[in-house]
Formats: structure tokens, C-alpha cells, sequence
């Protein structure tokens, strides 16, 4: 399966820089993200990736230096780079994902959770896996140079 195609770095969209609110707006929620991402690390069903991902395009959009940080980052460097360039997610990541999704899962059922939220966040995070398992990994280059 070939993965999605990726947008045009000559399109319109990377070429008109936003305004100075704007800009100003999207690093604040790149910070946010960035937060969130690296609280999801400890706190389970919060996600990581999701939130990275989220702070490197915002940063990408505002802040050079945020976007430098961030994709030379030991640990989300790789992660960025592979899924900015093709869309990719390394098989480490899904099974950290899904792992820490089904334990998730078997936490809600052991808690005092309403059985209909129980079974609607397993269905959730049932499709998020199945869809992040549907991404393509990347090959060795792309993981020798990460």
C-alpha cells in the first residue's frame, strides 16, 4: 500500500507565511501541544504522538527555531522526520501505541467507568489502531538516517 501523498512544499500553503497574530497564535498552541505530547508520555491515554506531530506542524508555521528543536529531538526527531517526509510510522511506535491502548482499555473495565464509555473509548482507540497499523513503516534508509 502506498502511502498518502504529500503535500507540495511549493503549493500555496507553505508559501504565504501567516501574520504576526497568526504566527504568535501558533507557537503558543505549538508549546501547548508540546506540553501535552510530553505529559501523554507518563499520564496513559493521553496521546504522545498525536500532540507532537501537532507541535511540529504548528512549528513549522512559526517558529524555525521550535521546528529545529523538535526534529533534531533525540526522541520525537525521528518520528517527525519520517512522518513529514512520507507518512510513515515506525513499528516501535505502534506497538508502544497499541500496547499502551489496550491497557488503557483494561483500566477502564477495572474502574468504576460507565460500560457505555468504556466500550465507546475501546471502539475509538480500536480505529486508531486499525488506522495506525494501516500507515506504511518506514524502509532502513529512512530509519539509518533518523
Amino acid at each position: 500500500m502506498t502511502p498518502p501523498p504529500r503535500p507540495d512544499p511549493t503549493s500555496a500553503e507553505f508559501r504565504s507565511p501567516p501574520g504576526p497574530l497568526m504566527r504568535m497564535l501558533m507557537y503558543a498552541a505549538a508549546l501547548l501541544c508540546l506540553a501535552l505530547g510530553v505529559i501523554g508520555i507518563f499520564v496513559p491515554g493521553l496521546p504522545t504522538t498525536v500532540f507532537i506531530l501537532m507541535a511540529a506542524w504548528l512549528a513549522a508555521r512559526s517558529s524555525p527555531r521550535l521546528q529545529a528543536w523538535l526534529e533534531n529531538h533525540p526522541l520525537f526527531g525521528s518520528m517527525i522526520r519520517n512522518w513529514r517526509k512520507e507518512g510513515t510510522v515506525s513499528r516501535k511506535a505502534k506497538w508502544s501505541a497499541t500496547i499502551t491502548m489496550a491497557l488503557c482499555a483494561a483500566i477502564l473495565f477495572i474502574v468504576p467507568a460507565p460500560a457505555w464509555a468504556a466500550w465507546l473509548s475501546c471502539a475509538a482507540m480500536g480505529g486508531v489502531a486499525v488506522w495506525l497499523w494501516m500507515r506504511p513503516e518506514p524502509t532502513a534508509e529512512e530509519t539509518a538516517q533518523g
